[in-house]
Parts: C-alpha cells; structure tokens; sequence
C-alpha cells in the first residue's frame, strides 16, 4: 500500500508548496502499444525541501524529473508549479518558466566545450528578463559561490569532473531558480569528487535552496531529506529520510563500520 505523498512535512517547518501534482499521468505511444511511463501520481512539494527521487530503470523517475523541468507535458492530471499551473501554459510561457524558476542539473555536465566557464554560466541569462544588463557579474558571483572562482576562464577539457558538475552547478544557479532539479548528478563522478559535489548540494540545501535529485544511488540519496521511491510510474514510497528503511539500513550498516 503506498505511502500518502502528502503526508511528510518540509523538513524545515515551511508549508508553502511549490510543486502540486495531482493524479498525473503520462502515455507514450510505441507502435500499437501504450506505455504508462506515470500512472496517477499525486505529490505535494514544499519551499527549501531536499528531495531525492529513487527507482530502478522503468521505474518512471526520469519522466517525472521531466515534467517537473516543463520538458514535458502529462498527459492527464495538473502540474502547479509556485501555484500556476503549467498544464495550461503555451510553449513559449512554459519556457520562460524552465529560464526563470528551474535550474538544471545533468549526469554529463552539458557544457559548450568552445565555451568558458563564465560564458558557459551566462548563457541562460541571455533569455532572462534583464539577464544582459550584469550577466558577467552574476556568472562569476555563481561560480565563486561553486567554490571556482579562480577558474572562471578555464574552458571544460581545462577542468576536472567535479569541477565540471561545479560550472553546471553555477549555471543552474545563475537565475536564483526557485528548484534545482538534479539528474544523477554524480553519476560520471569518483566516490571523492561525489562527496564534494554532495556536500556543496548540502550546503545549497542550508542556505534555502529548494533541492529534487534523481539518482539510483541509496548513498547519494542519503543526503536528502525525504526519499520518495518509484515503481511501475507509481509512488509506492513517500517518506522523510529517518523514516525511509533502505536508508536507515545503509545509516546503521555506515555506524558498524565506524565502530569497527
């Protein structure tokens, strides 16, 4: 029986939702087949929540990571984002909200390799309302906040691959989104360069940034503050991470190694 997605609470005692859906669904057409990719999915998500988004593949994780980002429509249910609803938005309103509310953040980093960092970071200011006017500014602002400051001009095949999620990280940020939408974000990465991507999402995550991830990894999961888990495009599992048992296992296996 799966868990009311409406049942836990912010993390940090805020009630405000950002993101509201309501028996979502999304159909794909394959040949004379229909394929279900979310099957009734109701959520509620709040203002500075770190969420992370679990299933194995199939599971409809990724579809929902795409609606949520407005790169894709349900095809029933609603889907209110800061309480408009974006069911009803024309293609070019719906963009604007990608630009202007949501930050992206991908598994293999999507930087312009003939672009520096800086110029990487400002591309999605050129869309924004006024982004032009101190564009520079804002992009070497997001990449100090990174922890890049000192590598603004280095192009990515200068970089190393944390310190290319870091440039991704920077250009999601750059427009003050009010979600940063994170899709297996250490996936490309070695346990040492996740652990400093992990502990920057931490730290996004304290200053008030509204945090949702994707990832198949119970370790990077772990960060989060509520695990909502996903099978056969439905939510069988809501819960905040204390009460998640897959991550309470992984916390106490950790605290026998410790004491080991």
């Amino acid at each position: 029986m799966p868990i009311s997605p409406n049942s836990p609470t912010s993390s940090t005692g805020r009630t405000r939702v950002v993101i509201q859906l309501r028996d979502v669904t999304r159909v794909y057409q394959v040949g004379t087949e229909q394929i279900r990719a979310l099957d009734g999915v109701t959520l509620a998500l709040h203002e500075n929540e770190y969420i992370a988004i679990m299933g194995q593949s199939g599971s409809g994780k990724s579809t929902l990571m795409n609606l949520i980002g407005c790169l894709d429509r349900a095809t029933s249910g609603s889907y209110h984002l800061d309480g408009k609803n974006t069911t009803e938005m024309a293609d070019a309103a719906l963009a604007q909200v990608r630009n202007e509310r949501i930050g992206f953040v991908f598994q293999s980093f999507e930087l312009l390799s003939q672009l520096n960092a800086i110029r990487n970071v400002e591309l999605p200011l050129i869309y924004a309302k006024d982004g032009w006017r101190s564009r520079r500014k804002r992009a070497i602002e997001s990449l100090e906040h990174v922890g890049l400051g000192k590598r603004v001009k280095h192009k990515p095949n200068q970089l190393s691959g944390g310190e290319k999620q870091r440039v991704a990280i920077a250009r999601a940020l750059v427009c003050k989104p009010s979600i940063l939408l994170a899709d297996e974000p250490t996936g490309n990465l070695d346990t040492r360069t996740s652990a400093g991507i992990m502990k920057l999402f931490d730290t996004l995550y304290a200053e008030g940034q509204t945090i949702i991830m994707v990832t198949h990894e119970e370790n990077i999961a772990a960060h989060a503050r509520r695990v909502i888990r996903m099978r056969d495009g439905r939510v069988i599992s809501d819960l905040p991470i204390e009460q998640d048992a897959t991550s309470q296992h992984l916390s106490s296996e950790s605290d026998r190694g410790t004491e080991s």
